[in-house]
């Protein structure tokens, strides 16, 4: 009857254990799904929206992670006036000039040829009326825009974070308690590798989450460039070319005898100094030598 009574007591005691454990472990299941795959995981706030909303997969869901680039080509009359309106229009939709070129008028009227080329970063919320608002600079010839969701990156990388964060602070607390050199120093090097791995999540997230906030806009500006009107010109055109290359080809003769004209002048004062002599010497020699001697009369008969 003992016997039988200790063990009814022990299987009871079991059976709490296991219903405790599996309690647990739903409970720590649940956790994991929130931060996996299954349910929404809180993400950084789109502008606007209150700020820890959960970010979920559907793209009806307006706090979806999505990252919004466009491009613009607008011909305007001065690229550099119009460079400086794009900044200013920017900067009042608490945005951001990254990148600014100019390049200057290269034609002889002064106003053909300069470009503008401007990169800039505005909120999600404000690129459409910036597009807009650059309809009042010129005459809009292209327009650009691509968005990609990356809601599904964002919340991987929160999962992820969040098991990392989870590793570093029960090994924080094994070193804490460690009771020998070896488990000290291997829970810190395991420690340090976690670090690392949190330090580079965290890194790209908030990356990922500046381009969502902030849209790209790349914006180039290029001045009008009207042709000659008709096309009965084209053969004084032609002959109007034809004399300004004629006058600069001669003008690079003119130069070219300009610079070799003192070389000239030094190399024959030179040679004159040295033929002059030696013909003279020459001249000398021919007047003072004697005449060579007659050769012998054959003997007669």
């Amino acid at each position: 009857m003992r016997r039988f009574l200790s063990m009814a007591a022990v299987t009871l005691t079991a059976a709490v254990l296991v219903s405790c454990t599996g309690e647990s472990g739903t409970d720590s299941a649940g956790g994991g799904s929130g931060a996996g795959g299954g349910a929404a995981v809180p993400g950084p706030a789109a502008p606007g929206d209150p700020e820890g909303a959960p970010v979920g997969s559907d793209d009806s869901d307006p706090d979806r992670q999505v990252v919004t680039t466009a491009t613009a080509s607008v011909t305007v009359e001065d690229p550099a006036e119009s460079a400086q309106q794009v900044s200013e229009l920017v900067e009042s939709a608490s945005g951001r000039v990254e990148e600014r070129t100019e390049q200057a008028a290269s034609g002889e009227d002064g106003d053909e040829g300069s470009v503008a080329d401007l990169v800039v970063r505005v909120p999600a919320s404000a690129l459409t009326g910036l597009l807009a608002d650059l309809e009042d600079l010129g005459d809009v010839e292209s327009v650009s825009v691509s968005r990609s969701d990356v809601t599904g990156t964002a919340v991987d990388l929160d999962a992820r974070i969040s098991a990392l964060q989870t590793s570093v602070s029960r090994l924080q607390t094994l070193m804490d308690g460690a009771g020998t050199t070896e488990a000290l120093l291997a829970a810190e090097g395991a420690l340090s590798g976690r670090q690392e791995q949190l330090e580079s999540l965290q890194s790209q997230r908030a990356f990922l989450a500046n381009q969502v906030e902030l849209s790209t806009l790349a914006v180039h500006l290029d001045s009008s460039d009207d042709a000659p009107a008709g096309g009965s010109d084209g053969f004084l055109d032609g002959l109007g070319t034809g004399w300004d290359a004629l006058v600069r080809f001669g003008s690079a003769v003119v130069v070219v005898l300009g610079v070799l004209l003192p070389w000239v002048v030094v190399a024959g004062a030179v040679g004159g100094a040295v033929v002059v002599p030696v013909r003279l010497l020459r001249r000398r020699s021919a007047v003072v030598a004697p005449p060579p001697p007659a050769p012998p009369a054959p003997p007669e008969g």
